[in-house]
């Protein structure tokens, strides 16, 4: 369920990010190659990203498929972004498809995005969704990734690293719920995503770095995180280390 990615480096447009690659985000929602959970993710969509004139990052996100919002496509030419977090959503069993559970989530200048599915949804917001953090709409979102969000803004909050949040709040969320825990998350200098039940790719090099569900192409700089694993990625390089020791 969902396809997402990240990217860091040079600026490039959300065009080239999201439409660009032979097997692009926006391919990716009618056309996944290595999806095993769901056909599609036609189920909303999303994009964060960041800018030099404020900390906080901007957000563009619709309830339909990317493919039918043409407007955003046009848009996406003209803004330009050295740090972004987009996804594509094929929603889980029993929640809505309004656009609140559309990710990015946005919270203390952090984007945030979940790859997969809890198996026990409301153990999961029980143990990880309260208290919910203040001033934190996204953490409140009817949708089974809104208590890891509320969970990871909580660590983040406390002091943790953008990384060591999120091995946490996947340690946490196992131990009360069979699921699939792909996190992703960006603070605009840095990357961070978990390996968790689902796939997870990196490619690393002088033209940036990006962290996806799937690789955007045929480019054999492309690697496959192991599952159980985080990743770590900034302008000094790509960390992978098993997401027990890194909690």
């Amino acid at each position: 369920m969902c396809r997402h990615l990240a990217y860091l480096g040079p600026p490039r447009t959300l065009y080239d990010l999201l439409y660009a690659d032979t097997h692009s985000l926006h391919t990716q929602s009618y056309a996944p190659r290595e999806q095993r959970h769901g056909t599609v993710n036609a189920d909303g969509f999303g994009a964060g990203w960041y800018t030099a004139e404020r900390p906080e990052p901007l957000r563009y996100r619709r309830a339909m498929p990317i493919w039918a919002d043409s407007s955003f496509a046009d848009v996406a030419q003209a803004v330009t972004a050295a740090c972004a977090v987009a996804a594509v959503r094929d929603a889980t069993p029993g929640f809505g498809s309004d656009e609140s559970c559309a990710q990015p989530f946005r919270g203390d200048g952090r984007l945030f995005s979940h790859n997969g599915a809890a198996k026990d949804d409301e153990a999961l917001s029980a143990r990880l969704g309260a208290p919910a953090p203040p001033g934190a709409l996204d953490a409140r979102t009817p949708v089974d990734s809104a208590p890891l969000f509320a969970a990871a803004l909580r660590l983040w909050r406390a002091g943790a690293g953008l990384g060591e949040a999120l091995a946490r709040v996947v340690v946490e969320a196992r131990a009360c719920s069979p699921g699939r825990y792909n996190l992703l998350a960006a603070d605009g200098i840095r990357l961070a995503a978990t390996a968790d039940g689902d796939t997870l790719y990196a490619r690393h090099g002088a033209q940036g770095v990006w962290l996806a569900s799937e690789p955007l192409d045929d480019d054999p700089a492309w690697q496959r995180v192991p599952d159980g694993s985080l990743a770590i990625a900034d302008a000094r390089g790509l960390h992978i280390s098993p997401i027990d020791a890194a909690a």
